[in-house]
């Protein structure tokens, strides 16, 4: 049952971050249907728990020369991965990438104390 809470949660604030920075940039981020989103938060869940770790440590180095600015290049292309992978679910480019990966966090941390 908590695997599903989180699942739903996910894809809730992939919804809500597509409408967001779609009011400021038309077409930025597309998001089909329901199915899509549910697949798209399924994939980046996937590759959040098996790739991004691996990446995190192997990018360690250049992380801490950046004071963890480049963990935001990490999920920005854990985005871009997604959009690639996933039919339905599109993001515009690298920087609507990086911006969706950050609102998609504060929005699924907020979701998630409210559930």
């Amino acid at each position: 049952m908590k695997f599903i809470s989180k699942w739903l949660v996910s894809t809730l604030a992939i919804i809500i971050t597509a409408y967001l920075i779609n009011r400021f940039s038309t077409n930025a981020v597309i998001v089909d249907s329901l199915f899509s989103a549910l697949v798209a938060s399924l994939v980046l869940g996937i590759i959040n728990t098996l790739i991004k770790p691996v990446v995190h440590i192997l990018a360690l180095p250049i992380t801490l020369i950046t004071f963890g600015l480049f963990a935001f290049v990490i999920n920005a292309l854990s985005v871009l991965l997604v959009a690639w992978l996933v039919p339905g679910f599109a993001v515009a480019g690298f920087w609507v990438a990086l911006i969706f990966s950050i609102v998609l966090s504060v929005i699924s941390w907020s979701l998630s104390k409210i559930v």
